[in-house]
């Protein structure tokens, strides 16, 4: 079971990231009173700036962020304080190369970058113990610190750790997890192109081989023990600041990022997680769009689902204000008029209570002089500034929503294990990429909430059962204990769908040798007979269901079924399987069970949805088009629908009941016309 985040904002609130080691000490005053001004109330500083508090080995100075906090405290300006771990000093990594990650191939990441250093080197890890302590020995009782930063965006840029400190530990990890090679060795099905070990020292990070295929089972682990490594390290500098931070402060990190257990890290070691949105991503010159106009930027929403189940009331530490772009890749254009009110309410809508923008003005220097803040090079008053009061101002009037829970409709099931064999697994990877990029289409283009939900051995039926419907759509990867979870899930009235492949492996990855859908067939009541890839000369492979003829997507599995009670909603139409089950759904308890053979499609997401009752639930009160998104959230008995126009052109929505506008406070009903870019809250 979850543990409660222990950490909620009181209120909608806005803030910035702000580097003062970037700027004369001249500016920082006006800085502050000019974020004021415009609503902004609180900053984060310091992720960088190790040789600001440490220049040498040994060596500590202090001045530079007292001077600073004396300037924040005079300006009533809040302050979260980032630990600087993230970017080594040049001092560190010259006088420790050990402390560097290297590529599969041994060769080391150098400084000049960030995060080019690993988890589980000693050296690494006694500095960072050091420059923690010292700074939240200083800092955690200052009046304007209210919070803390851990690193930034752990397992960004890399995440995958080749140096030797990463080898000797992982040895450790193996050894605590298997005890004995010979059972490492079956477990991992070591005995494939003998690759079987006699000596744990023969054992190493994954390396350099023909095609970079390494054992999918050991590499499987891998990924495990790197989320492993990752966390430790964010639990060690949180129980450091903890023994300092004053009542009421909390602890946090920017992810979201992948080959980390999130929600563990969360539990383990934070008060409240926060996330770093950038939208604009969708519109960079080396980006291909995948989505319809208005569903590109919208992804967002998709990663802002994930985040959500990791911490229902969080916060975004780096929300997009201008351009994004280094100097050597990620060019993109500017934000339009309204992109950053849409974007900024779109993690509102989604259950962000705490916005911070990235960043307050464009750096002169380094790499990220194209990562455009509010303000740019001139440092003169522009429309971004401007569209931040505007902002804050209708922050302000939903600031009394914190805390409100956002409502889904229905549920996708995900767990960490099916999400990193996918990362080895290229097959699964596929299927993986098409269909959550579609359940997430389908919602969104019938207004129809959705979250994500976290599967996991320690995972509840109390955490499932407010989802009427649950989709799982390629879980590989099956344990007994969530086998036996989804039953009961099932038999108590939930109704679950599965997709293609489900069953397939056991948690090391390994195939098992009974009939997919695997633990789960007892209560599909059927079986996989055979499987394939639906190539490019088979055209599109469908199904006839409910007078409609419906894609199934690039994978088909060929059900059969095994028990009486088993009613076939749909067959394949074409291929060398036409006429064989396609669809299946069998009642068990008060739920049911549909088993679905193909990978999900938008049309049969829509259709799934339908059949089960869930689709467009709010349309008996709001007509919207597809071009705009429907986010509803709740709170004391009331529920708030946040309207989000995707789109440049004007768009009507037609309120069936009369709501109130909470920017202007009037009472509006029929058919309301929203500009391009446009948000309405509404209660």
């Amino acid at each position: 079971m979850r543990k409660p985040q222990s950490f909620q904002w009181n209120e909608i609130s806005l803030g910035a990231c702000y580097y003062p080691e970037h700027w004369d000490k001249s500016l920082w005053e006006e800085d502050l009173e000019r974020m004021k001004a415009v609503g902004i109330r609180m900053i984060r500083i310091g992720e960088f700036a190790w040789s600001k508090v440490e220049p040498a080995e040994g060596e500590f100075t202090y001045e530079f962020f007292d001077g600073f906090l004396e300037v924040a405290c005079k300006a009533g300006m809040k302050v979260i304080f980032g630990t600087p771990t993230a970017t080594p000093p040049a001092w560190l990594t010259e006088k420790y190369p050990e402390v560097l990650n290297c590529r599969m191939d041994g060769v080391k990441f150098r400084h000049g970058m960030r995060r080019h250093y690993n988890y589980n080197s000693p050296v690494y890890r006694k500095l960072s113990v050091r420059i923690v302590e010292k700074l939240a020995g200083r800092y955690a009782s200052h009046p304007s610190v209210i919070g803390w930063q851990i690193d930034n965006e752990i397992n960004c840029e890399v995440d995958v750790f080749y140096s030797e400190s990463d080898t000797w530990a992982f040895r450790e990890y193996l050894k605590k997890k298997y005890a004995t090679l010979e059972k490492l060795n079956q477990e991992l099905g070591m005995i494939f192109w003998n690759q079987e070990y006699t000596d744990w020292e023969e054992i190493y990070v994954p390396r350099t081989t023909i095609h970079d295929s390494a054992n999918p089972h050991l590499t499987l682990e891998y990924y495990r023990f790197i989320s492993e490594s990752a966390i430790a390290f964010c639990k060690m500098q949180s129980d450091i600041i903890r023994k300092y931070t004053k009542p009421g402060d909390f602890i946090t990190t920017n992810g979201m990022f992948n080959h980390l257990d999130n929600h563990r890290m969360m539990d383990d070691a934070l008060d409240v997680y926060t996330y770093d949105s950038y939208p604009n991503f969708a519109y960079c010159l080396e980006e291909d769009p995948i989505h319809s106009k208005s569903l590109n930027d919208r992804k967002w929403s998709h990663h802002l689902s994930r985040v959500r189940s990791i911490c229902p009331h969080f916060g975004i530490m780096e929300q997009q204000s201008g351009a994004n772009g280094w100097n050597t890749r990620m060019e993109a254009p500017a934000p339009k008029p309204g992109q950053m009110l849409l974007w900024a309410m779109q993690s509102i809508a989604h259950g962000a209570d705490y916005v911070s923008f990235f960043r307050w003005r464009t750096c002169t220097v380094g790499t990220e002089i194209y990562w455009h803040g509010i303000l740019d090079y001139d440092n003169r008053d522009n429309r971004k500034l401007r569209e931040i009061a505007q902002i804050h101002k209708l922050a302000q009037s939903v600031k009394c929503l914190a805390g409100a829970q956002y409502q889904a409709c229905f549920g996708v099931l995900e767990d960490y294990d099916n999400l990193w064999d996918a990362d080895v697994d290229v097959w699964h990877s596929r299927l993986e990429k098409a269909s959550k990029k579609e359940i997430f289409a389908a919602s969104q283009l019938n207004h129809t909430p959705m979250d994500y939900v976290e599967l996991s051995d320690d995972t509840e039926y109390e955490e499932l059962k407010k989802y009427p419907v649950l989709l799982y759509p390629h879980g590989l990867i099956l344990t007994k204990r969530r086998a036996a979870l989804l039953k009961t899930y099932v038999e108590k009235g939930g109704c679950l769908v599965i997709g293609a492949r489900t069953g397939q492996k056991e948690e090391h990855g390994r195939c098992v040798t009974t009939p997919m859908p695997g633990l789960l067939s007892e209560l599909t009541g059927t079986t996989v007979e055979e499987f394939t890839f639906v190539g490019a000369m088979d055209g599109t492979v469908c199904m006839d269901w409910q007078k409609e003829r419906l894609d199934t997507g690039i994978f088909n599995d060929v059900l059969e079924t095994v028990s009486e009670d088993v009613k076939v909603l749909a067959r394949y139409t074409s291929n060398y399987y036409a006429g064989k089950p396609a669809l299946t759904e069998r009642s068990a308890g008060a739920g049911k069970a549909l088993h679905f053979g193909g990978t999900f499609t938008r049309e049969t997401v829509e259709a799934m949805l339908e059949y089960l009752g869930c689709l467009s639930p709010y349309a008996g009160e709001i007509e919207l088009p597809q071009e705009c998104e429907l986010c509803v959230r709740k709170k004391e008995g009331n529920r708030y629908f946040f309207v989000l126009n995707y789109s440049a052109d004007e768009q009507k929505i037609v309120l069936k009941q009369e709501m109130t506008d909470l920017d202007s406070g009037e009472k509006v009903c029929g058919t309301i016309k929203m500009k391009g870019y446009g948000v309405v809250v509404l209660r």
